[in-house]
């Protein structure tokens, strides 16, 4: 990466510390940050943006537990799994029920990039590359 990447990264970084209330993204301090950017137009706005977008999105999938199931899944199950996965990693966690039925029976959670999964087709996915 250039000197011109190396300040795109820096003032992304700013752009996206400035959104943060409390370490979790503000969708006010979001659009803020987009009116700032849109008025006073750095040098390679796309740039900027782009890798803005990208900090905003990791920090938004770290702070959400994605929970694909096949079956039903209760409101008390993803309250238990927000408060497990918030105190795993010590910090808030929303869970979000996404319906897959690819999965048979089971449940697989995915916070940011670590995917914990207890499902039929896991096991027999990891059955079938160890034979």
């Amino acid at each position: 990466m250039g000197p011109r990447g190396k300040q795109i990264q820096q003032l992304a970084r700013l752009l996206f510390r400035l959104s943060l209330v409390d370490g979790a993204v503000s969708p006010e301090r979001v659009a803020g940050v987009l009116s700032y950017v849109a008025s006073h137009r750095p040098a390679n706005p796309v740039g900027v943006l782009r890798a803005y977008h990208r900090l905003v999105a990791e920090s938004l999938a770290r702070s959400q537990a994605v929970v694909d199931h096949a079956g039903d899944v209760s409101d008390a199950t993803l309250q238990n799994i927000a408060a497990a996965m918030a105190k795993r990693y010590g910090r808030p966690v929303t869970a979000v029920a996404r319906r897959d039925p690819s999965l048979v029976a089971g449940l697989r959670v995915r916070v940011g990039d670590d995917v914990y999964e207890s499902s039929i087709a896991g096991q027999l996915s990891a059955l079938a590359a160890s034979v």
